[in-house]
Formats: C-alpha cells, sequence, structure tokens
C-alpha cells in the first residue's frame, strides 16, 4: 500500500460509515436503547477519535485536538490513552449533535488525507499498519452501527424501517453433513495476514493442532428448525442448557430467539426493513451462545470448535451474503453443493470455543496493545460473518468474539458432530 492507494482506501471506508448513517435522522441517531447498544453518531465520532488519536496525534506536526471533551467523550476501552464517558450512559450525550459530529468527520478527515500527502515514505511505512488497522476497525462500526439500530428502532412503537426489503426464502432442503479429515492442522493466519494482507492480532500466531475427523452440517439451521426445537418444549427443558444457560432463560422469560414477537397464534420477525411473517426458510439468527447450544443438544450434536470451523472454511472462497444493501438480513442456503454453504455471511456461527490466546500470542505494545487481547475472558468466538458484514473483511482466520448471553448480534449456528474412526 502507497499513500495514493492509502488515501483513496480512507475515503472509501470513511463514506460508508456515512452512507450508512444517511437513513437515519439525528433523533435516530442519539438513541441508546440498552447498554450493550452504542448510538449511532457515537460510532461515527468513536472511529473518527480513532484515526485522530492514533495517527494525528503522534505524526501530526503542531498537534491539537478538534475538542479537548472529545477525548473523553469518544473513547471506548482504551484505558492508556485516558478517562472515558460510562458506556451505558452514551446516550445522554446529546451534544455534540449528528452534525456537529460530522464538522468533527470531515476535520479528522481533511488532516489525515494532508498528512498522508506530507510524509516521507520512512515515516509512512511507520503509519501504515495503523491506518489499515483503522480501516478495519472502522469496518467494524459499521457492522456494529446497523446491528445497534436494529434494536433501537424495535423499540420504537411506530415499528420504523431502516432500509432494505424483505427477500423470501425457497423451499428448505434436507440438512446434509460433509465428512473432515483430522489430523494435525495449522490454524491461525500466517504473519501479515492471509496471503500478505491484513489479519488482527488476535488471528496471531499460526500454530499446529490436532483435530479429529469430525463431520458439519452443510448449512446453517432455519427458523422452521428453530420452530421445531420450540414445539418440543426446548425453553422448558433444563437438560438441554448450560448450567448459566438456564438461568438466564429464567431471569429474562426467554422463549423464542430475540426478535421473535407472537401474535394471534403467528410468528414475526423484526429486521431492518420491519417486521414481518417469519419466513421459515431463512436462518435463524440473533441466538445467544446458551441458545445455539442447546438445540445443537436437543439434536444430538453439537457446536463446532473454532479450530474445526477454521480448517473447513479455508479450501472455500471468502463468498456469501456479506454486506447485505438489499435485505440486510441473512438469506436461504440456496440448493444443496455437496460442500458446505454459507460459511461466510448470512450470520456469526458461535463455536464451542472461549476466546482465548493462541500459543505465544502476545498484545502489542502501548494502547493499540488494548484492542483485543484484553477481553481474553468470559467470551465465546464466532466465525464467518453476517449480512452485515463490509466486503473484504472477514476470512477464514477471523476470530469474533461476543459474551455467551448475547443475542443482540446477528448470531445464528451450525451442527458439528464426531466424524467416523477408521
Amino acid at each position: 500500500m502507497d499513500t495514493t492507494t492509502a488515501i483513496a482506501r480512507f475515503d472509501e471506508v470513511r463514506a460508508d460509515t456515512e452512507l450508512l448513517a444517511a437513513p437515519l435522522s439525528p433523533e435516530d441517531q442519539t438513541v441508546q436503547s440498552m447498554p450493550d447498544v452504542s448510538p449511532t453518531k457515537w460510532h461515527r465520532a468513536h472511529v473518527t477519535w480513532f484515526f485522530e488519536t492514533f495517527v494525528l496525534a503522534e505524526n501530526e506536526p503542531g498537534f491539537t485536538p478538534f475538542q479537548d471533551k472529545y477525548w473523553f467523550l469518544f473513547n471506548s476501552y482504551y484505558e492508556q490513552v485516558g478517562p472515558r464517558y460510562a458506556r451505558p450512559m452514551r446516550g445522554v450525550i446529546s451534544r455534540p449533535g449528528a452534525y456537529e459530529v460530522g464538522d468533527y468527520r470531515r476535520n479528522v478527515d481533511d488532516r489525515v488525507r494532508d498528512l498522508l500527502d506530507r510524509v516521507d515514505e520512512g515515516t509512512f511505512a511507520k503509519l501504515a499498519p495503523t491506518i489499515e488497522l483503522g480501516f478495519h476497525h472502522e469496518q467494524q462500526h459499521q457492522e456494529l452501527l446497523l446491528m445497534d439500530i436494529k434494536h433501537v428502532l424495535s423499540l420504537n412503537p411506530l415499528q420504523p424501517t431502516y432500509a432494505g426489503r424483505p427477500v423470501a426464502g425457497d423451499g428448505v432442503d434436507r440438512l446434509g453433513w460433509v465428512d473432515l479429515d483430522g489430523g494435525l492442522v495449522e490454524i491461525g493466519s500466517a504473519d501479515g495476514g492471509e496471503g500478505g494482507g491484513f489479519c488482527f492480532d488476535n488471528e496471531l500466531p499460526r500454530h499446529q493442532q490436532w483435530l479429529e475427523p469430525y463431520r458439519l452440517a452443510d448449512r446453517l439451521i432455519t427458523n422452521g428448525e428453530w420452530l421445531e426445537f420450540m414445539a418440543d418444549g426446548g425453553y422448558r427443558r433444563p437438560e438441554l442448557w448450560l448450567s448459566d444457560g438456564w438461568a438466564r432463560v429464567n431471569a429474562e422469560g426467554w422463549g423464542a430467539p430475540f426478535y421473535w414477537r407472537e401474535l394471534d397464534g403467528e410468528w414475526f420477525e423484526h429486521t431492518l426493513h420491519g417486521t414481518s411473517p417469519l419466513d421459515p426458510g431463512l436462518p435463524v439468527c440473533h441466538l445467544s451462545h446458551y441458545e445455539a447450544d442447546a438445540y445443537a443438544t436437543w439434536a444430538g450434536k453439537r457446536l463446532p470448535t473454532e479450530a474445526e470451523w477454521e480448517h473447513a472454511a479455508r479450501t472455500y472462497e471468502v463468498a456469501g451474503n456479506l454486506a447485505d444493501r438489499d435485505s440486510f438480513h441473512p438469506r436461504a442456503a440456496g440448493p444443496s453443493t455437496g460442500g458446505l454453504r454459507q460459511l461466510f455471511g448470512d450470520c456469526w456461527e458461535w463455536t464451542s470455543s472461549a476466546y482465548l490466546p493462541y500459543p505465544g500470542f502476545h498484545p502489542a505494545a502501548g494502547a493499540i496493545g488494548e484492542y483485543n487481547g484484553k477481553f481474553m475472558s468470559s467470551q465465546m468466538v464466532l466465525r464467518g460473518g453476517c449480512a452485515l458484514t463490509p466486503p473484504g473483511h472477514t476470512r477464514a482466520s477471523y476470530r469474533n468474539f461476543f459474551p455467551p448471553g448475547a443475542r443482540w448480534p446477528v448470531t445464528g449456528l451450525r451442527l458439528a458432530d464426531d466424524g467416523r474412526r477408521a
């Protein structure tokens, strides 16, 4: 990547964030509907703060922050940068407003472009990894922006839509299975990323891991199959659930996936394009890890480990229902291919693996090292990507992670089973 390429990529990523925010009013962009959700304007400001803090502050001659208090308001979790405003209280930040955040973005954008136009090759070589990290960081927040506004709009009694249109699922084929060999396999990204491209530090280092033979379901579980689980008392049978999951079922009254609502005996699902009758052919989504694990137990199967998932995915092209700006929602698997379907896109897939460091992992020095490593506790790994994941953002080695009780992300499940023994 040279400076010309970096500026073009910078403009592309930054413009995409504004494009995603465009359908929303300033009032929409201020709401925080629960502690896990951040207001849209906060996402827009935080990704700008990232470039100001990690690119401009250390490299711009005579650097002065755009606004001193923004460093406090829009810092997410970087303790080494300084104090930050409490995450559950982001919705009370009525000022700066959405338009003022736009001014902030434009100011930082101009200064980053100016910096890249002026730096020498040696300085750019040092800057380039952080700038590229900033691109991928902003893409993560583009996905979160959509997940978050989905929750915000779901609570509005007027049932407003964000964008998109329903896409019907065709008839559901029978769930198939793909057998995979075990053995000593390599997991994780090669240094510098897949094929010399980008990777996050939590994908490193590449290492060997032993796998027994195993099987993966050829597609994601559907809404129709989830209805069968519910009809068989899935949410009422403690023997199917992990202990913490059963406690959540009872404490929070779970009886269906997160955005499902029953009205006069018919199930409806809230989406970014509105609330519609449940389509049995589409993948079930917005499941917690606890729900995914309970379904797998009910089906007599299990969830795949992250190593099993990655080993299987490495032979497939990173393609699928990603960045779906037509429906903003998972789609049906399509006809059987004899191989694995829906590996990339539609829904992030829960694994049975806790989010832990790979052997030999070391966080980067300084505040930037807080990006991933500090969260390697009390989280579970997901793989693949979803319908809201930006293009070019995911890969076979990509490790997403959420707490096991999280239901607001676009999360689904693929079953696994032990393979045939020789």
